[in-house]
């Protein structure tokens, strides 16, 4: 029976799941790829375009299992069942508490947990409506693993376990190839292994029941099949990305392109390549490029307290255009800059725009209409992210120090594994979508399922509709493409110097974290787990001064508060609107 008289409930309902979607878009997904795009990995526009289609694989795919866990298992909902739509009122107020925290966050670049937004709207309509006694705070019998409790300590263990994961993958790395005296050789032979791995991380995802299929298979036998797609994706690797890399990277063959990677064993019968052209790019970028080291950081500094011109080499932060030529070399930047720090970055240099400038015309001509066409479709992805994160600011005014305590590897190896990071990358996406698609679907599947069937849908028993997910998903890739830019300036090289080798032991040791999770149904923060394993992979270079302690306080600080003021957003609204006086007439 459906309940047309709530009607608007259900349109409110629709309005700002799609907001809270589009915020989950918008702050979230810096989580997996704002480390591939600082360490030149990938393009800001290819990581939209794979982050589109992972995110919404991921939450098509697997949401539908976190999801439940945010609708049923905070507020207990056996109390609404004399009133169901009370509890349609409740979740419309936690959708409309947690979109309007994520939009103030999301506008002010605050890098947020859309988890914690949710729990606390949730929780708010929950004390507001039926009292604090009302809120699932643990399990029955005082159990820690279920109800608000366990979403408590994910919190406190996730960002650790993170953390624990990613320095131990890093510490391999480091010293089973980046230190060794051949490490571009000992990458290629450990990319296979790092291939397998996550290849078997993706297939347990898929097999432990994460989505809406049944997999019939006994506990050994997922075993085996886990095992052996692994084993053959990692051969499937060894045979054709591996020997197209060899003469990539060891035999300098220019010539060599990607479509040559199907080649595989055959290209190692190839001749060697003639000499590059003169002038033409060199074939391995640097990927420490405009990231000063110890030694050139100390350099600057007494060459400028000798010439005693510190405060007048220093941009003035009411003077943000100000042109700084960098000492040592021919490069002269434009810094957008807050704080005082004379020790600017080297620029990459200038995109060219994808949307281009203004077309003159009046604004229904052909041209100028394509104009606005292309503004409206690309301007999410034509910004400037690699040179923004390198750039100066209240939240990062010592990056230079930062980074200079970071040690350096041999780009041909960071090479090899900017591929492995694009595939770590990619896990880490699929997983956000499958777990944190639940913060915007999950209560709202609940409003839908009460509106058409006039009752609350029992724990368990009651799927998330596919086109709820795929409502989700389609809203969490329309904010990826037009406003993730935004979140992605704060993360990457702001927190810690990134290079592929350092970026994809951060994303695989988030996305094993959010695997766990999502398999044991615990909605954790990916902003937690990915800022967790950034600050472990920093430490591993053995001193505290790699990680910029000033932007982990401001992640921090964003996550202390935001589910206090969305409980008390939800909370009074919910209260307001069931205690408010009514009038009518009698006819």
């Amino acid at each position: 029976m459906t309940l047309h008289q709530y009607d608007y409930l259900f349109a409110m309902g629709i309005i700002f799941a799609s907001l809270d979607a589009w915020n989950i878009g918008a702050n979230d997904v810096a989580n997996s790829w704002a480390t591939s795009v600082a360490s030149q990995s990938v393009t800001y526009l290819q990581a939209m375009i794979l982050a589109s289609l992972m995110e919404f694989a991921g939450s098509v795919g697997v949401g539908a299992r976190v999801a439940d866990t945010i609708r049923t298992k905070i507020v207990d909902t056996s109390l609404f069942k004399d009133e169901p739509a009370m509890l349609m009122l409740g979740m419309v107020c936690a959708v409309i508490a947690s979109s309007c925290c994520l939009t103030m966050a999301t506008r002010l670049g605050m890098p947020v947990s859309t988890t914690h937004s949710i729990m606390g709207g949730v929780i708010g309509m929950g004390v507001a409506s039926v009292g604090a006694s009302g809120v699932q705070w643990v399990g029955k019998g005082g159990a820690l693993n279920s109800g608000v409790t366990q979403v408590f300590l994910a919190w406190i263990i996730a960002p650790g376990l993170a953390g624990a994961f990613a320095a131990i993958i890093f510490l391999i790395t480091k010293y089973a190839v980046m230190v060794r005296s051949n490490p571009a050789i000992w990458a290629l032979r450990a990319i296979p292994f790092y291939f397998a791995l996550a290849a078997s991380l993706l297939a347990m995802l898929l097999l432990w029941k994460g989505g809406n299929f049944t997999i019939n298979l006994t506990n050994t036998e997922l075993i085996i099949t886990i095992i052996g797609v692994g084993v053959g994706f990692g051969l499937l690797v060894a045979v054709t990305l591996v020997p197209w890399m060899y003469r990539v990277i060891i035999k300098n063959d220019w010539q060599l392109r990607w479509y040559h990677i199907p080649l595989g064993l055959w290209l190692l019968r190839r001749p060697d390549a003639p000499p590059p052209p003169e002038g033409s790019a060199p074939i391995v970028k640097d990927f420490y490029e405009g990231r000063v080291t110890k030694e050139e950081l100390e350099a600057r500094r007494a060459a400028a307290a000798q010439r005693n011109d510190v405060e007048a080499a220093a941009p003035s932060a009411s003077d943000p255009d100000k042109i700084t030529k960098i000492e040592g070399s021919d490069t002269s930047v434009r810094e957008e800059v807050t704080g005082t720090s004379p020790l600017a970055n080297v620029r990459h240099p200038p995109r060219k725009s994808l949307v281009g400038p203004k077309p003159d015309g009046k604004w229904y001509e052909g041209r100028v209409l394509f104009w606005y066409f292309k503004w409206a479709l690309l301007r999410g992805v034509d910004q400037e992210v690699v040179n923004a994160q390198s750039t100066h600011s209240k939240l990062a005014s010592n990056l230079d120090e930062v980074h200079a305590h970071a040690a350096r590897y041999d780009n041909r190896a960071e090479y090899a594994y900017s591929f492995l990071q694009v595939m770590t990358a990619a896990t880490a996406s699929f997983t956000h979508g499958a777990n944190d698609i639940a913060n915007a679907v999950g209560p709202f599947s609940t409003v839908f399922q009460i509106w058409d069937e006039g009752k609350i849908p029992e724990s368990g028993k009651s799927q998330v509709p596919t086109w709820i997910l795929v409502f989700g998903g389609v809203m969490l890739v329309i904010g990826v493409w037009t406003y993730g830019y935004n979140i992605m300036r704060n993360l990457g090289n702001r927190l810690t110097l990134q290079s592929p080798s350092r970026g994809f032991s951060m994303e695989l040791g988030s996305a094993i974290t959010v695997i766990l999770a999502t398999r044991l149904k615990l909605p954790v923060s990916t902003t937690q787990c990915i800022t967790g394993a950034t600050v472990g992979v920093g430490l591993c270079s053995g001193t505290w001064r790699t990680v910029n302690w000033r932007m982990v306080a401001w992640i921090y600080f964003g996550w202390f508060i935001t589910l206090p003021v969305a409980a008390t957003i939800s909370g009074c609204l919910m209260g307001i609107i069931i205690n408010a006086p009514r009038w009518g007439y009698s006819g």
